[in-house]
């Protein structure tokens, strides 16, 4: 009885080291595309730079469109009331 509960544990083993390698493998598969995708991007951003776009606006362009609408409202009266408090705002009128 004791060696077919090793052999049980035995496969128990084995499969759990077989879904972790499989995960390890997924992940580095992952990783290897975000890379790849990155450098597309990087491209992405220097052809545009090359036409004349500054990137950094460019950025900040990406970042708002992914913002839902009423965070975005949100987060420009945000910035609005602390550039007034800092003097910074533009003259109204």
């Amino acid at each position: 009885m004791f060696k077919a509960t090793e052999t049980g544990e035995a496969q128990a083993h084995s499969v759990a080291r077989d879904q972790l390698r499989s995960y390890v493998e997924r992940i580095e598969r992952l990783d290897e595309e975000k890379k790849t995708i990155a450098e597309d991007i990087k491209e992405v951003y220097g052809e545009a730079k090359s036409f004349g776009f500054d990137t950094k606006v460019l950025r900040k362009v990406i970042a708002i469109r992914k913002l839902d609408p009423n965070e975005r409202a949100e987060e420009e009266a945000l910035l609005d009331t602390y550039l007034h408090a800092l003097g910074m705002a533009p003259e109204e009128g």
